[in-house]
């Protein structure tokens, strides 16, 4: 009986204790229809002015903060006001508090548009009187945006710019020009908004009294048809979508005065031919900001305009053999308040670094310095002339913020966990929300002390997602460098399967981007394609990841190298990578694949046909067949116009080596990508057929370039992962 006793505790301490639990696989359905591995964020925080609060939205709520302890304080709105008000339920997808903080703008009922535009109700919510009314009752708006007084609401509707009193609730037109696929005002078309990231093009001056406005003239510009699919007969949506080599839309920039009622043209030059990728206000109410770029990208100016005259000077030019990175150039650009002087970056010295200029442009002092770049420039605390900014200083796979003086000294590292970290601050720079995460380690957000960076409080770290991943056997990704046949090296990564045995031979799947400027060999988390990786290391795949030539993180000479010849030094960097691979012991060298979207749908395909005796699979997610297919300024920014340097678009086209194919090749898209047309596969399907060689396709109705929606995910995931299985 004793014995007995003694087995039956045995068996029963066994099934109750963790120890012998076995770790959970990876599912695609925990991946794409669970989200088992979804980080918490805290989102949409809007610092308060007096830096001691801050807001965020949260369950339909906009709750304010207390800086000091992350402590809630107080309920802004929530949406059961609206049935007091309104009679019925709003659901909040944005909001905004004017600069006086004394009314909230809400939108919801939100149409997305492109990439970053859409459409929505808005509604002004009054603290003191609690009274919410609607915007206006004439059809959606865009880009709703307070004037600095909270006086007056900016939007646009139908390609027109509007103004609301909102002491009278008037609502003034002040363009009445605007026409569909003609002339837009205070919005951009679509290859400013994808190419030049923004998309609201209309800026209140700092007095109220003005709005600084764009214009696009698209009447020449060439219209893209993309059929819509479900009805008896497929609807035409017909939008303007300058391919490189075609005409773009004439650009002006014009100031409304709101007390004379009209509107004065800035003077930006006879060649209309031109980008003005951004305007913003100096800190002179009557003085314009206008970024003028040339066509082939490679002059950059800086002109100050008269608000009342239209008159320009040139006051800062850059310039390149190749192409100025302008985004970041003129989001960085960033005007004192003594009006005195500015701070802009540049690539000048080989890496991106900020310099202190005065107000006429001459130079007064590059800031930082070093064979390291910065990356995102957050601003400048003019009381302590402080400024802060993350950089690769430490690692190019990683980002650590750091603060430097106006003088550029007394830098100082404010980060201190390795990985990725961004920061949020403050607008009296007192504060900051600093988000870190790395490559095994969900995201934490924490709030800190400017500029000591004193911990305050931790206000998520994902601790219920960190105890699910103890849950699963998961392989941890190691990082690497491969150095290629021409002494170049290449950051990489690597995944194993949890099981691995260094004597046996493992297929590899190589994922890639590519593209310029991008990094996917970055110490960060990744809720989704990662886990992917981790499903296939399951399955006994070695998953690697390798940034050619090309990416960024390294300096303008890696980064440019390409110039002129896309696909040429990537594709080749990307079959050193395999070939490196492939005389590791534990890899089967017959069997290694690769997969990319977008630019790296492109880099697959062309990895496959370019190098087929070191690839046996490749997959290729909406893909840049033939770049001539593509907009103009992101092609013609690293590849001239197609009148130009033609031989630049069709050298290293997939559509050029489609006849080379050997091993199994998938072929996926959307029919409503707007970005990357599907076009682009049915240039690739033509020349695959015509050189009789077999493939596979697969094509998502009224899809647009992220194949996202409903089970589609999940759908295209297990799709790839079955094509993997099978050919792989």
């Amino acid at each position: 009986m004793k014995k007995l006793l003694y087995i039956a505790f045995i068996i029963i301490y066994a099934v109750n204790t963790p120890v012998f639990a076995q770790k959970k696989k990876v599912s695609l359905e925990d991946i794409w229809t669970k989200y088992t591995f979804n980080q918490k964020q805290v989102q949409n925080v809007n610092w308060m002015k007096d830096g001691a609060f801050y807001t965020a939205l949260d369950n339909g709520k906009v709750i304010k903060y207390q800086v000091t302890d992350g402590s809630a304080v107080e309920t802004i709105f929530n949406e059961a006001v609206s049935v007091e008000n309104l009679g019925k339920k709003i659901v909040i997808d944005d909001y905004a508090l004017s600069a006086d903080e004394q009314k909230l703008l809400i939108s919801t009922e939100s149409e997305p548009i492109y990439r970053r535009s859409s459409k929505e109700e808005n509604f002004v919510y009054d603290l003191k009187t609690k009274k919410l009314v609607q915007l206006s009752s004439g059809g959606k708006q865009m880009f709703a945006t307070f004037s600095p007084d909270g006086s007056k609401v900016a939007f646009v509707r139908q390609n027109n710019l509007f103004i609301v009193d909102l002491g009278t609730m008037t609502e003034q037109k002040i363009t009445n020009d605007g026409k569909w696929n003609h002339i837009i005002n205070g919005a951009c078309d679509w290859v400013y908004e994808e190419e030049f990231s923004f998309a609201r093009a209309f800026q209140w001056s700092p007095d109220s009294k003005k709005i600084a406005y764009y214009t696009f003239d698209e009447s020449n510009v060439p219209e893209y048809n993309l059929q819509m699919w479900g009805k008896l007969y497929p609807t035409d949506y017909r939008y303007k979508y300058p391919k490189a080599g075609e005409a773009n839309s004439k650009v002006a920039i014009s100031v409304y005065h709101l007390n004379e009622v009209k509107s004065t043209k800035m003077d930006i030059g006879y060649d209309t031919d031109i980008y003005v990728p951004r305007i913003r206000w100096t800190q002179d109410a009557n003085v314009l900001s206008i970024t003028k770029l040339n066509r082939l990208q490679n002059h950059l100016d800086i002109l100050h305009a008269d608000a009342l005259t239209g008159n320009t000077k040139v006051i800062h030019t850059e310039e390149s053999r190749t192409y100025v990175d302008v985004e970041h150039f003129a989001d960085d650009l960033t005007y004192l308040s003594d009006g005195k002087s500015f701070i802009a970056s540049s690539e000048k010295d080989g890496f991106k670094h900020l310099y202190h200029y005065d107000i006429t442009g001459k130079l007064i002092q590059q800031i930082t310095t070093g064979k390291w770049e910065v990356d995102d420039f957050y601003g400048i605390d003019e009381k302590t002339k402080t400024l802060y900014f993350t950089s690769t200083e430490l690692s190019n796979t990683e980002r650590q913020l750091f603060s430097i003086s106006l003088d550029g000294k007394n830098k100082k590292q404010l980060s201190q966990e390795k990985g990725m970290n961004s920061a949020n601050f403050s607008n009296d720079f007192k504060y900051y929300i600093l988000n870190h995460s790395a490559a095994n380690s969900p995201v934490k957000v924490s709030l800190h002390k400017a500029p000591s960076g004193q911990l305050v409080k931790v206000l998520e770290d994902n601790a219920e997602l960190r105890k699910t991943l103890e849950t699963y056997d998961l392989a941890k990704k190691e990082f690497m460098t491969i150095t290629t046949s021409e002494n170049i090296e290449l950051n990489a990564w690597m995944i194993k399967p949890t099981n691995f045995d260094p004597k046996k031979k493992y297929p590899v799947f190589m994922f890639l981007y590519g593209g310029p400027g991008s990094q996917q060999v970055l110490n960060q988390f990744d809720s989704f394609n990662s886990f992917w990786y981790q499903h296939l290391a399951q399955k006994g795949y070695i998953v690697a990841c390798v940034d050619n030539r090309g990416t960024g993180g390294k300096g303008a000479d890696f980064k440019k190298c390409t110039y002129l010849n896309l696909g040429k030094l990537e594709v080749k960097d990307q079959i050193e990578a395999a070939k490196y691979w492939g005389n590791l012991p534990y890899v089967d060298k017959t069997r290694i694949g690769i997969q990319g979207w977008s630019y790296g749908g492109y880099m697959s395909s062309n990895c496959l046909f370019q190098g087929a005796d070191y690839f046996k699979a490749a997959i290729a997610v909406a893909p840049v067949t033939n770049w001539r297919f593509y907009d103009s300024i992101y092609t013609e920014r690293f590849l001239r116009t197609p009148q130009e340097n033609a031989k630049g678009y069709d050298e290293n086209s997939p559509v050029t080596y489609a006849k080379n194919l050997k091993g199994n090749f998938l072929l996926v898209h959307g029919t409503g990508d707007d970005n990357v047309h599907f076009q682009n596969s049915i240039a690739l399907e033509e020349a695959l057929i015509k050189a009789n060689k077999q493939f596979q396709s697969f094509y998502y109705p009224n899809k647009n370039h992220g194949i996202y929606g409903g089970n589609t995910r999940f759908h295209l995931y297990t799709m790839m992962t079955n094509f993997i299985e099978k050919n792989l």
